[in-house]
């Protein structure tokens, strides 16, 4: 599968810059409700829109593409190759990020054989948070991107979570629309202005955030 001839067929017409504004915010976002870790790791960073922005000491970025690593931003830590094989510290990172992966997964034996890896490079303590689509809200249009292949709600990831030794801490079944083609134009102020009211979401997100912990 070419994916970067697919992400550029799917992301035609995106204004690149207010999609990399609205990932600053999402990064601010998510640090601060991980508790602001310091040492923070994107597994599946494609082109580093949240690991670039996010406000922590040291950050890692994995991805089997090379255009990671041209697109990370000096300083960072790129890790190219599958995010299952390749060499990463146990028991190091006090932060992991998953956005919009676990759905390209090839089964759910694969989301579990993820999440365990994810589980075992994080800290004792360490947090992640996870979003991706949510097929509960979003059936009729979840196969309308060519990379999906594993159907995913916010109660199977969690019990996937558990199973791999999380403590499950926060499950938003609706946090963010499906994605950033909405009729709503998209501004600094309005995307700000969305995460403040979370009642808001119950109308528009489509996409889960869960929030997990590996126990002290």
């Amino acid at each position: 599968m070419n994916y970067d001839r697919i992400y550029e067929y799917r992301f035609k017409g995106v204004d690149r810059n207010k999609k990399l504004s609205t990932w600053k915010i999402i990064a601010e976002f998510i640090h601060t409700k991980l508790g602001k870790p310091t040492t923070m790791i994107d597994p599946a960073a494609g082109d580093c829109e949240f690991i670039n922005q996010v406000p922590a000491k040291e950050r890692w970025a994995v991805d089997m593409g090379e255009h990671t690593q041209r697109a990370a931003q000096e300083g960072i830590k790129v890790v190219i190759g599958n995010n299952l094989e390749v060499d990463l510290p146990k028991n190091y990172f006090e932060g992991v990020y998953v956005s919009n992966f676990l759905e390209h997964l090839h089964s759910q034996e694969d989301v579990a054989n993820f999440l365990e890896r994810m589980f075992s490079i994080l800290k004792p303590g360490g947090k992640i948070a996870i979003m991706g689509p949510n097929f509960k809200y979003c059936s009729a249009n979840y196969f309308d991107f060519a990379d999906h292949t594993v159907i995913l709600t916010e109660l199977g990831v969690a019990e996937h979570l558990y199973g791999a030794g999380f403590e499950v801490t926060e499950i938003h079944d609706r946090f963010l629309p499906l994605s950033f083609r909405g009729k709503i134009p998209v501004t600094d102020f309005l995307v700000k202005l969305y995460f403040q009211m979370p009642f808001a979401w119950r109308f528009m997100g489509k996409q889960f955030l869960l929030v997990a912990q590996k126990p002290r």
